[in-house]
């Protein structure tokens, strides 16, 4: 495996591809053709020089994969939107004459905003209020932690059980896994075809469900270290120690990315078996559009030839 800077993200039917600052979203519309934007963004990491050090610059890096995936999901939402005269909300229609045009660009942020503040309640604090509720039976502080990352990532675990059953999510973990199988298919010197990306794994250590597990299994480690006395206490730390977490997890999965060394493909086994579950073996009509959107923002032709000389 040979490391190519592409990656991607699932969309609603569709497939978002990015290289350097150019990015393109493939999507395959109702009426079965495949449609491609492409597009410019320099990352926040690329704007201030300070976001691009070390231990910093995964923060930054998932805010980047947030705004990016915001702004992907809602070009691909479009072409699913009801076309059918309704009449709006009390609301809806509240919200159109308050905001008018601006409301896009106000829901986006607000949306962003409450994802993570959901995400860190779920995933964060529910833990540790589960893991509090049976603290007079265990007197081990260490325990205690590691009882708390369990919980961590039984919660997780059930919350992407539950979801996958959703015909959408489903169909949304098929592109996911076409998108891996593409990246997969490049970095393995393999020309960029339907039958190759088809054979190609849908497991890649990039990937951000390999981040989330990450950044549990440190937590664990974090917490079991860090203490402080009280709920309230105790869930500030949690809060708070979110980007020094998720700065160290993001500088082992990029380098995960880079290395096959034996003892980083150990530690990417937990993310790489949960992948299991947030990607499906996609069809060919979805590799098809997962191939549009690479072939849209990358030259995989002109990689094979200078990292896999011998091949091709």
């Amino acid at each position: 495996m040979k490391y190519s800077g592409i990656g991607g993200q699932a969309v609603i039917e569709g497939i978002m591809m990015k290289n350097k600052q150019e990015y393109a979203t493939a999507v395959r519309r109702p009426d079965g053709e495949i449609e491609v934007k492409k597009d410019r963004y320099v990352s926040l990491t690329e704007k201030v020089k300070l976001f691009s050090l070390p231990f910093i610059r995964g923060v930054f890096s998932f805010a980047d994969s947030m705004i990016l995936g915001m702004r992907t999901l809602t070009f691909s939402a479009s072409f699913f939107e009801d076309d059918e005269d309704e009449e709006p909300s009390r609301f809806e229609q509240w919200l159109d004459d308050r905001f008018g045009e601006k409301l896009e660009k106000i829901l986006m942020p607000a949306v962003m905003v409450f994802s993570v503040v959901a995400a860190i309640a779920i995933f964060m604090v529910l833990p540790l209020a589960v893991s509090n509720v049976i603290r007079p039976w265990i007197s081990s502080d260490t325990v205690m932690a590691f009882l708390e990352g369990v919980i961590r990532l039984a919660v997780f675990i059930g919350y992407i059980k539950v979801i996958s059953n959703m015909e959408d999510i489903r169909r949304t973990f098929m592109y996911h896994g076409a998108e891996h199988k593409c990246i997969n298919c490049i970095e393995h010197g393999l020309e960029l075809n339907v039958d190759n990306v088809r054979a190609s794994s849908k497991q890649h250590k990039r990937c951000g469900t390999s981040f989330l597990i990450i950044v549990m299994m440190i937590s664990i480690l974090f917490f079991m270290v860090v203490r402080v006395d009280g709920f309230l206490l105790k869930a500030a730390s949690r809060v708070l120690l979110i980007p020094v977490i998720a700065g160290i997890s993001y500088e082992f999965l990029r380098l995960a990315g880079r290395s096959d060394a034996p003892i980083v493909n150990l530690l990417s086994k937990p993310g790489m078996w949960m992948q299991n579950m947030t990607t499906k073996e996609p069809d060919d009509s979805m590799i098809q559009v997962a191939i549009a959107a690479v072939e849209a923002v990358f030259d995989w032709r002109a990689y094979l030839k200078e990292n896999f000389p011998e091949q091709n």
